[in-house]
């Protein structure tokens, strides 16, 4: 009969584990949207100070940009191309602002609603504005970080 009981409770226990390890934590999708809208305010700052290396880890390895009439940038190296050129012309200068996050109930995507505006001088010295409506679609890293996969760009207007 112990040797019953005693599996009996073996048994129970080892459901009463797995069961327990089946099931995925509760994720605050409220907290995890603020720390994604405070990422992109961050990786705003690294590009307004003109910091190649930090403005490009903010993407992932595979990320796509898309930005009206230009062709989509594929992968790091080609989107570190693009982020080099832009910062170090004098002449450019890039801002946004998060307005709207959404985070998956798994907590490992998220994506933004941004707004975002770009300043250059022609070639006569004057200066050109163009704001654009952005939705930007993150990954949550295994360090908990949030890298950008996809950059979505579109202007205000058309010229």
């Amino acid at each position: 009969m112990k040797a019953t009981t005693f599996f009996k409770s073996l048994f129970i226990s080892t459901l009463l584990l797995i069961t327990s390890g089946c099931q995925e934590k509760k994720v605050d999708q409220k907290e995890e949207s603020e720390k994604l809208m405070q990422a992109s305010r961050d990786w705003a700052v690294a590009a307004a100070s003109r910091d190649i290396d930090k403005t490009v880890n903010y993407w992932t390895d595979d990320a796509v940009l898309f930005s009206a009439g230009r062709p989509e940038l594929k992968g790091k190296k080609a989107i570190r191309d693009m982020v080099t050129e832009s910062l170090n012309d004098k002449n450019f200068s890039i801002s946004w602002e998060p307005i709207s996050a959404e985070v998956s109930e798994s907590g490992d995507m998220g994506y933004l609603i941004e707004k975002s505006k770009i300043i250059m001088k022609d070639s006569t010295g004057a200066e050109k504005v163009k704001t654009f409506k952005g939705v930007t679609i993150w990954k949550k890293q295994k360090d908990g970080t949030w890298k950008n996969a996809i950059d979505i760009m579109s202007p205000d207007k058309l010229d």
